[in-house]
């Protein structure tokens, strides 16, 4: 099987089976996804559904974060991983906003990454999911995920998956692809113990052929 026919199989099952496929962060506008990114580093994402809520009640925009401090900040996120760090990542980054894009979440990758707490994968989320941009997050899920299904070859990094990725993905699928390979990882190609057996992609999975099919 060429890596061009397991691209199309595989795009054309999520396709077919997976036609709505989104983040499970909570969000309602651009800045409070962008704060939910920002805490979901090395964290899940129903732990930070739990915290949300209150946080974005209290802190609506960048504005009112902006005005806030790191320490009352802390007092909001401090039952996630890193509170410290993220604290002062909001704060600052909702402080750059207000300064430099009068308080609007910019939708270029370049100028996301400007901003504290921001790294490519975060940048990569916003610029797909909210401004609907051929951008692909690379996560640990992602990354697992496209190894084990043979999408990406030898890849060392997350930056070489997401440029094989988006080299083979059709750029108007790259959005939702993102989400597709999470959420496959999320549930199905887990990390420690994948459900092999009841995944309707192991008919292309480079995973499946070499552990399971050739030890039959």
């Amino acid at each position: 099987m060429t890596k061009k026919e397991r691209y199309s199989h595989i795009l054309e099952w999520f396709k077919a089976n997976k036609p709505i496929a989104e983040t499970e962060l909570h969000h309602s506008n651009s800045f409070e996804l962008l704060v939910a990114v920002i805490l979901s580093a090395q964290c899940t994402d129903k732990r930070v559904n739990m915290i949300t809520p209150r946080l974005f009640n209290d802190f609506p925009t960048a504005e009112v974060m902006a005005a806030s401090s790191h320490d009352i900040v802390f007092e909001y996120i401090k039952t996630i991983s890193y509170p410290n760090n993220k604290a002062k990542h909001l704060v600052g980054m909702a402080q750059k906003l207000v300064c430099d894009f009068g308080g609007m979440v910019p939708a270029d990758i370049e100028q996301l990454q400007t901003l504290p707490g921001v790294g490519r994968k975060t940048a990569n989320v916003i610029a797909s999911v909210v401004f609907n941009k051929p951008a692909m997050a690379v996560d640990t899920h992602v990354f697992r995920v496209s190894d084990r299904l043979g999408l990406t070859t030898d890849s060392k990094n997350p930056l070489q998956t997401e440029r094989e990725l988006v080299k083979n993905i059709p750029e108007s699928l790259i959005p939702i692809a993102h989400h597709w390979l999470i959420l496959h990882g999320r549930y199905v190609c887990t990390a420690r113990k994948p459900a092999c057996a009841s995944c309707e992609l192991s008919a292309w999975c480079r995973y499946y052929s070499t552990h399971f099919q050739t030890h039959s």
